[in-house]
């Protein structure tokens, strides 16, 4: 598999009791992602929103991506977060993980003040973006995949909408990937798009809650997902089973099996989404804990008690008590 059709994980980042990177855990969860039948299709994203890369500092971010390409050994494809509040500093995190030996950039989209957060028109001024893509693309020269948020629409949800999508896409040829964080009728759309292009560039699957659709449509080139990180064994079963013409089972696996419910849960609220993907995986053991930086949110009881109810009911081994 080329770079462009593999299923990234969004990794989840380990905390210590004293709010510090713990190392030794997130080496241990990269192992896990080494097993023999995720490593021959998967891929890691060191520094994702998933492992809170705007809590981070610049050498923290660099640290990451230096361990997590150790960790992989070139068995596995690695891709670097990159972001910073100012432009200068994004071009500097995409060097630092190009020293580190990733294989290449995931690139968030910029933040600041209400301009960029909230009222970012990026059907009208796609320039806010695609200029500092660029500024990156110049330094680093690396394959691309997007995380493309903007404020939300009516028509696309969370994503930047088709024709500024299709903008860059021609703009920067080393985008591999497009993560499609849309609303339902926004990702149907952006299908369209990105398969219109004069070149390849892949539809990576986002929420696990809809790789049923995407599987269906045969639309799932790869993935950019944060579910792989509690959900792993279930979404390879139900994978496979689509690929191999086994709609039945595939059925089975997600409804009767219980991984839709599971994935319904994690992304039933936004707000919450990360602390969800991060309470999962402590409850199946793959990390220590589920602290977040601040102001990151804190686990509740009650979202503790529903994950560990669901995972069990997905057949997922849980360790920790719930």
């Amino acid at each position: 598999m080329n770079l462009a059709h593999r299923y990234y994980t969004a990794l989840v980042l380990p905390f210590d009791s004293g709010g510090r990177v713990d190392e030794g855990a997130y080496r241990h969860l990269v192992q896990y992602f080494l097993q023999d039948r995720f490593r021959s299709v998967g891929g890691l994203i060191a520094n994702p929103e998933a492992g809170e890369i705007y809590y981070l500092t610049r050498e923290e971010k660099r640290r990451i991506a230096e361990i997590t390409v150790r960790e992989a050994g070139g068995r596995m494809p690695v891709f670097g977060g990159v972001f910073d509040l100012a432009t200068d500093g994004c071009v500097a995190c995409a060097v630092d993980a190009k020293e580190a030996g990733v294989d290449g950039l995931f690139l968030l989209p910029p933040a600041g003040s209400v301009d960029l957060v909230a009222m970012w028109n990026a059907e009208r001024y796609p320039e806010y973006w695609l200029d500092q893509i660029l500024a990156i693309d110049k330094a680093a020269n690396l394959p691309i995949i997007t995380h493309p948020a903007a404020a939300p629409t009516p028509q696309w949800g969370l994503g930047v909408p088709g024709e500024a999508a299709r903008l860059i896409c021609r703009q920067v040829p080393n985008i591999i990937g497009w993560k499609m964080i849309y609303n339902y009728d926004g990702q149907r759309k952006m299908w369209k798009i990105l398969r219109s292009l004069d070149r390849p560039v892949s539809i990576l699957a986002a929420g696990g809650g809809l790789f049923h659709e995407f599987l269906a449509h045969d639309v799932l080139d790869g993935t950019a997902s944060g579910s792989w990180n509690y959900a792993l064994e279930p979404m390879l079963d139900h994978i496979e089973a689509w690929r191999r013409d086994d709609v039945r089972e595939a059925r089975r696996i997600w409804v009767e099996g219980g991984l839709r419910d599971l994935h319904e849960f994690i992304y039933a609220d936004y707000s919450r989404l990360h602390l969800r993907y991060k309470i999962a995986a402590w409850l199946r053991g793959l990390i220590p804990s589920c602290r977040m930086r601040p102001p990151m949110p804190v686990a509740k009881p009650e979202e503790i008690k529903t994950l560990a109810r669901l995972l069990e009911a997905a057949q997922i081994p849980v360790v920790q008590a719930g």
